[in-house]
């Protein structure tokens, strides 16, 4: 079976899509060009999403590689990205598949950039070993795929294939008899519900639980709220990283208030050869990483942050130098490769082709999630996730770049030839996130989060986990939450507690003033109310426990988790996943 086109379902079935990402939008598609009745629901409208905002491309290894590239060689690539921590067979599944998906997108009339000969053209970005990296509109690949996807999902919407919801904000999941019926959701200030025989969550991330995102308004961690409400188990919480290179428009000229997403300059631009400077015009990465400024995300922004303390400056800034691209590869070129950023930056108040581009580390993408099978099936019968609000193993702990559109393309198709029935009852043939596997031995440490009282932690490795004993947490005090819960003052303590460098203080004071909030807010519950707000705040401080928690437990440093008090991590610690879930007993509550 390939993404050119998905057989006919057997009877006519109907699939409820939570999110008009690039997951979302691809997989309706496939299910409703299959037979199955769906319906697609969109927080705002079709176009919010990361996906839209996406710079970077599309990773695949196509029929006619790069001179020397091959898939082991893509597989080899995100295994060492994801510092020993990923899924072997959903990373072999994700770069074996890629070239179909990238047909399926094309037959959904994506266009890709081509070279001077017609050919692909194919980009190199960071921690690639070789060029695989495919574009459309330069440096606007995901708005280009979006705008495809979008208008296919009209014309199908049109035909009657696909029935869309938009400004619809999913608020709960319905269940019946433990398995997942349906959705409940708000549009136009009223409650109103939609059923299904399954439902697929294609929601994306949280990037909005920090003060410094490249995500939308709308990433939320909404998807991860309604499954654990349902009782879905999660993983690989503590891993959320962290994109180095995030202009900061309010030293380029430009204020800007905190919850203003800043502007995200793509891993593409240090792959032609843009390097970091600090204030003082030195370059800085070569003395962090043998790669410099092509190293795995997680090691520059960690680089940056820690260069910055050294400077005594760390709530500052670097500055990202692309003259030496425009110097080496000629007059015009930052402008014909990066148009968008082009026409950004000096929105912005900054020519890049004169002068540095100031920029900080800001919160990307989340490689934790929902964890689910190689076909998108989670612990919960009736729930299938994919994209970024998944957690398959694939990212590891750490994400290669421009693997999460194509993540969200595999698994988004797979998703939905598990929900046709096509897919083999035992998940794909992996062991280590078969969601009805039997919960392993618990970690120690019964209470980092209010949500501890209500959650299990396991280990699905033989080995059981260790965390800080819990008589070493001290009672909540409310001098470490000087100010009533705000989306602002949980951001700022995320950023300031759980960031790119965390230390087992500063996530413990982080629990404990989530803790204080969480009496208030009681995040476990879904609020009542009809004000979308008052959910995504919810969502997140739900969220946000969660993150904590994880991060807690895993007193090791690993990839995009990095503790600056860390414990020496074995080669059995660094492969052992730690999974959460919300306790049977308050499931039905």
């Amino acid at each position: 079976m390939t993404a050119e086109r998905i057989p006919g379902a057997p009877a006519l079935r109907r699939l409820v899509v939570v999110g008009s990402g690039i997951a979302g939008l691809y997989s309706a598609l496939l299910a409703a060009e299959a037979g199955a009745e769906v319906v697609l629901l969109s927080k705002g409208a079709l176009a919010d999403s990361n996906t839209f905002f996406a710079q970077g491309g599309i990773s695949a290894v196509l029929e006619e590689p790069a001179p020397g590239d091959t898939v082991a060689a893509h597989i080899m690539d995100t295994l060492k990205a994801g510092a020993g921590h990923c899924n072997e067979e959903a990373v072999r599944v994700l770069c074996t598949e890629a070239r179909l998906d990238i047909r399926g997108l094309e037959r959904f009339g994506v266009r890709f950039d081509a070279d001077d000969d017609g050919d692909p053209a194919l980009g190199l970005e960071a921690a690639h070993s070789a060029p695989r990296i495919l574009h459309t509109g330069g440096d606007a690949t995901g708005a280009g795929v979006a705008n495809a996807l979008i208008l296919a999902v009209l014309d199908a919407q049109d035909a009657g294939k696909i029935q869309v919801l938009g400004h619809a904000q999913a608020t709960s999941l319905l269940q019946s008899e433990g398995r997942v019926t349906g959705v409940e959701f708000l549009r136009n200030g009223r409650l109103e519900s939609v059923f299904g025989d399954a439902v697929l969550l294609a929601t994306g991330g949280a990037g909005q639980l920090f003060a410094q995102t490249t995500n939308p308004s709308v990433a939320t961690a909404d998807g991860l709220a309604l499954a654990w409400r349902a009782g879905a188990e999660l993983a690989d919480l503590e891993f959320f990283q962290f994109h180095p290179t995030s202009m900061v428009l309010s030293a380029a000229g430009k204020p800007t208030s905190l919850g203003t997403d800043p502007l995200l300059i793509s891993e593409a631009v240090r792959g032609e050869g843009a390097i970091l400077v600090d204030a003082n015009g030195e370059r800085f990465m070569p003395r962090y990483h043998p790669d410099a400024e092509l190293a795995p995300r997680d090691v520059v922004s960690r680089s940056i942050a820690l260069h910055l303390a050294s400077l005594g400056d760390p709530n500052g800034h670097v500055f990202l130098d692309a003259r030496v691209v425009e110097a080496n590869k000629g007059q015009g070129f930052l402008e014909k490769r990066f148009p968008t950023l082009s026409a950004r930056t000096r929105e912005a108040g900054v020519d890049w082709t004169l002068e540095p581009v100031p920029v900080a580390p800001a919160a990307h993408y989340w490689m934790g999630g929902v964890v689910t099978d190689l076909f998108g099936r989670t612990s919960v019968p009736g729930l299938l996730a994919a994209g970024e609000v998944a957690c398959t193993g694939v990212q590891g702990a750490n994400r290669l770049a421009s693997n999460s559109l194509l993540e969200g393309l595999v698994f988004g198709r797979r998703a939905v030839e598990g929900f046709l029935g096509w897919a083999p009852p035992n998940g794909g043939g992996t062991d280590s996130l078969v969601p009805s596997a039997p919960a392993l031995r618990s970690l120690a440490g019964e209470r980092l989060a209010s949500s501890a009282a209500g959650v299990d932690l396991h280990a699905t490795t033989a080995l059981s986990g260790t965390t800080e004993p819990a008589e070493a947490l001290t009672a909540w005090q409310p001098e470490l939450v000087p100010e009533p819960f705000s989306r602002t003052a949980l951001r700022r303590l995320m950023t300031a507690k759980a960031g790119v460098l965390r230390t087992g203080g500063l996530l413990r004071e982080a629990a404990e003033a989530l803790d204080g909030w969480a009496d208030v807010v009681l995040p476990e519950s879904v609020p009542d109310s009809v004000d979308s707000l008052v959910h995504e705040d919810a969502n997140l401080l739900l969220a946000a426990q969660l993150l904590g928690r994880a991060a807690g437990a895993r007193r090791g440093s690993l990839g995009a988790h990095y503790r600056s008090d860390a414990v020496e991590t074995a080669r059995e610690e660094i492969v052992q996943r730690y999974t959460i879930r919300r306790k049977a007993s308050l499931v039905n509550d």
